[in-house]
């Protein structure tokens, strides 16, 4: 029975890739489906700030169906033209599809130079891309980025998940889900397996060490608005979760915030004679953004 189990999903992981007719007609469908669905995820407030809604903002999901195109060419030159019409249909009707509905009308065309770069690079990726079919060392080699790639948007969206359950929680299982796929369906060997496996986890574990939790550059108003004079110093601990500076002193006294991590960190102002005490606080909000809050103690 496992047998047979374990047949049956090494024959459909080769249908998806290398057993789909992917003629012309089907990658202008495919183009057209892709661009409904995530104008979809895009228009409804119920997929607002969520994993899906993320299939129109970043690059994970496009991996996926960019891979599909290609693993279902014959030759490299049909991958590369092949998955560049399949962008080149898709992106713009995304953008198109919104104008109805966006208060930017055709401005929203605007935010298509990004994915318009990225279908032009579509042609020698794509290219290159379609020898992962060889399912030799070039494979392991062509998809190593793709899989780092995939590693780090696991992590960033797993960690997000822990903070913010169940936030993201799909985004992450799709990313692991994709690392799966390809490490099965283009990594024939035991060795290319464990090299497979091993470079997401290495790229999410270099993450971890290399990148720090937070890297935020902001200006604050102090909450009492004190007058400060150029003799003002700022006063906190070492090795706190931000450097404090003052900006401006005079009429209106402003600080300028370098945070490290989130958390919360005690601070002073000394100006002569005068003590201000305060309390810092670093957060993630419910979008994933950095906030700042500075209370008077």
């Amino acid at each position: 029975m496992n047998e047979l189990n374990t047949t049956e999903k090494k024959g459909l992981i080769g249908k998806l890739y290398g057993g789909l007719n992917m003629s012309w007609p089907v990658v202008i469908l495919y183009a057209v489906a892709t661009a409904v669905l995530t104008t979809v995820f895009l228009l409804f407030p119920v997929f607002k700030d969520t994993s899906f809604e993320r299939m129109g903002v970043h690059l994970e999901a496009w991996f996926f169906f960019a891979i599909i195109v290609m693993a279902n060419c014959k030759k490299p030159v049909e991958s590369a033209l092949k998955t560049f019409v399949f962008f080149l249909v898709s992106q713009p009707l995304i953008y198109l599809f919104q104008v109805p509905f966006n208060t930017r009308g055709w401005g929203i065309f605007g935010y298509y130079k990004y994915w318009c770069m990225m279908t032009i690079l579509t042609l020698p990726m794509a290219y290159i891309g379609w020898y992962i079919t060889k399912k030799n060392w070039w494979s392991v080699l062509i998809l190593a980025p793709v899989l780092a790639f995939l590693g780090v948007t696991a992590y960033e969206c797993g960690s997000f998940c822990l903070r913010h359950p169940p936030r993201l929680l799909v985004a992450a299982l799709f990313c692991v889900l994709q690392i799966v796929l390809y490490v099965l369906a283009f990594f024939p060997e035991g060795r290319k397996k464990l090299i497979g496996f091993a470079i997401p986890v290495a790229a999410a574990i270099i993450m971890v060490l290399a990148v720090p939790q937070v890297d935020m550059h902001a200006t604050n108003f102090l909450p009492d608005d004190p007058v400060l004079t150029d003799e003002a110093v700022v006063e906190a601990e070492e090795g706190g979760i931000a450097e404090i500076s003052i900006t401006e002193t005079g009429e209106s006294s402003m600080i300028m915030i370098h945070a490290k991590q989130y958390g919360t960190m005690d601070f002073a102002i000394r100006d002569g004679d005068k003590v201000y005490l305060y309390t810092i606080e670093i957060y993630e909000d419910e979008g994933g953004h950095s906030q700042v809050l500075i209370t008077q103690r």
